[in-house]
């Protein structure tokens, strides 16, 4: 899923509900809050010295008529120092803001992660990890944005067109009367027309973003473009996403056109018309002089801007409370009782004999297909035993169960014949390790990937770990050796050294149970070969769980359990199995043409 750009996030209805789930951000601010009361008081007083300019260049023009250079150079002075104070309280309103807003959403920042983090593996089967980050980066952008300023913005402009009214109507209600009938529908008028081409410019952009898909998906897949000779075709296809580009463009451009006409005729229209009408009461002695006059149209001119800028900060403000909504969905959502600090003091080693009686599953988006039904096995410690089907049959879905990603339906997982609900996460998943078919490193160091772990690992417990799982060989071949970057995933190392890197980890953290999701049927043979030795190594002395697909990894295998439609269908060892008439073991081996 494409990030969500932030001119795209739904607006929420305003209403007190609304307003009361948005409040809930000032829990998170903790000792900040101080903050942004202080900040709103810094905003009357910055809203206040704005309200009182216009008034002091009304009577700073007034010295003229009255020639007294005495009191001009008295407001000349007052005004520097109005200015000089909306300067002071503008600085302190932004710096408070900004400080209550940081504080505040990297507490939010971190809450979210941390409940995001611990929820289920349910919640993450139903949800997009575009989302999910669209969450933490657009959501939690625009909660900053309108905390920053546009709140204090909105309130102040709120507090000029409120304060400008009432000053307005002190000098001339006439005036103050045909001014509201005009300026604010027009300022409405070109607000609403500003948005029309604003959605028209976004037009032309998501056509140029499509033309781009285009180029990217022909490079990308330049190969058959070249073998079918389909340069011309794709060419037209080029050519027919530009030409709808220009046309919108163009048609975009008139609108613009006929935008600046509105704003010459309509907007400064409106000016000349007020200016008209309070030199008309000025001469007919209904407003005092021309200092009251120039008083009046700039306070025209505040209220006009701020009825423009009060619609486009409403709008932001309602992204706003649905961002928060958004991110307070995910931080309602109940995760796992897990601790986000290791106890490395007094770790609990279970010894790893596991019971599966009568277990029943179905994954929670898919409730209608029971996917395990009455599965019972038994599991001594240190015994290899393998799980062996046709895709589908529900082979991973034991593992993911066994560390309690998911809850089951009936039936009773015991370890060391206790309930596996009755030991804590920590504990559980701790004596447990698994090396997957598909393994994803993270982005940084081997060193790091292998004391992924065991965080705490010294640098010679890291090296034997390598050794032991054949990776040293390649590791030290590199010129940074166990200090390389292995890239986004793991992509600058092959599979087979990703299997060993992943083994390496696993044979540090020690595990009591060991689950292995089909290691090596995706590999080479000389790959599976290493990795199968090292795959040896890390099955000694521990229990052990083989999911595979190749039977032929699997031959050695204390028990095998062959699952086929949610229920295990035949058990026992490969001996056993192959000597089966009919049996589905026997005939999954056929299958693989497998030399027995």
């Amino acid at each position: 899923m494409a990030r969500i750009k932030e001119n795209d996030l739904p607006k929420a209805k305003l209403n007190s509900n609304s307003l009361q789930k948005a409040l809930r951000i000032f829990k998170y601010a903790t000792n900040h809050k101080w903050k942004f009361f202080v900040g709103l008081i810094f905003l009357l007083l910055t809203s206040a010295t704005a309200l009182a300019f216009p008034k002091l260049m009304g009577m700073l023009v007034d010295c003229v008529t009255n020639k007294d250079l005495d009191q001009a150079n008295e407001i000349a002075l007052l005004l520097m120092g109005v200015l000089a104070l909306q300067a002071i309280f503008s600085f302190f309103r932004i710096s408070l803001f900004v400080n209550f807003t940081e504080n505040s959403l990297s507490n939010i920042r971190f809450a979210l992660y941390e409940n995001l983090i611990k929820l289920p593996m349910s919640f993450f089967s139903q949800k997009r990890v575009g989302e999910l980050n669209s969450r933490i980066s657009a959501d939690i952008s625009q909660l900053q944005d309108t905390f920053t300023t546009t709140i204090a913005e909105f309130l102040r402009q709120f507090i000029l067109i409120v304060g400008g009214f009432i000053i307005l109507g002190s000098i001339s209600p006439k005036l103050t009367l045909m001014m509201l009938c005009i300026v604010p529908l027009v300022a409405v008028g070109a607000v609403v027309f500003g948005r029309f081409i604003r959605k028209y410019g976004k037009k032309t952009q998501d056509k140029v973003a499509e033309s781009q898909v285009i180029v990217e998906e022909t490079l990308q897949g330049i190969t058959n473009v070249k073998a079918f000779a389909n340069e011309w075709y794709e060419l037209q296809r080029y050519k027919n996403k530009i030409n709808e580009i220009v046309k919108i463009a163009i048609k975009g451009g008139q609108y613009r056109g006929y935008f600046a006409s509105f704003i010459i005729l309509c907007l400064f229209g409106c000016v000349v018309a007020v200016v008209w009408y309070g030199i008309t009461l000025t001469i007919k002695g209904e407003v005092e002089g021309v200092g009251d006059l120039i008083s009046f149209i700039l306070y025209t001119t505040f209220i006009g801007a701020s009825f423009g800028g009060i619609a486009e900060m409403y709008a932001q403000i309602q992204k706003a409370v649905g961002a928060t909504e958004r991110v307070f969905e995910l931080l309602d959502e109940k995760p796992e009782a897990i601790s986000t600090t290791i106890d490395t003091a007094n770790p609990i080693k279970l010894k790893g004999t596991v019971n599966f009686c009568n277990v029943a599953f179905s994954y929670p988006s898919r409730k209608e297909i029971e996917v395990l039904k009455a599965v019972s096995f038994d599991v001594a410690f240190g015994q290899k035993i393998a799980i062996v089907g046709p895709s589908g049959a529900g082979k991973s879905t034991i593992a993911s169960l066994l560390l309690r990603f998911y809850d089951i339906e009936s039936g009773t997982i015991l370890i060391d014949g206790k309930n596996i609900y009755d030991y804590d996460l920590e504990t559980l998943r701790g004596n447990m390790s698994i090396v997957p078919q598909d393994v994803i490193l993270f982005g940084g160091t081997i060193k790091e990937n292998i004391a992924y772990g065991k965080p705490n690992a010294t640098e010679d417990e890291i090296y034997m770990a390598a050794k032991q799982a054949n990776a040293l060989n390649f590791i030290e071949g590199f010129p940074e050796k166990f200090e390389t970057i292995v890239g986004e995933r793991g992509i600058k190392l092959s599979g087979g050294q990703r299997q060993r890197i992943a083994i390496a980890r696993a044979l540090l953290k020690n595990p009591s149970i060991l689950i292995l999701d089909e290691a090596t049927s995706s590999l080479d043979s000389e790959s599976e070969k290493l990795v199968q030795e090292a795959l040896e190594i890390l099955m000694q002395g521990r229990t052990s769980i083989i999911i595979a697909h190749r039977l032929a990894t699997i031959r050695s295998a204390d028990q095998i359990l062959v699952l086929d439609n949610g229920i295990v269908s035949e058990k026992g060892t490969h001996q056993e199995l192959i000597a089966l008439e009919n049996g589905k073991y026997k005939n999954l081996s056929t299958l693989q043409f497998t030399d027995f």
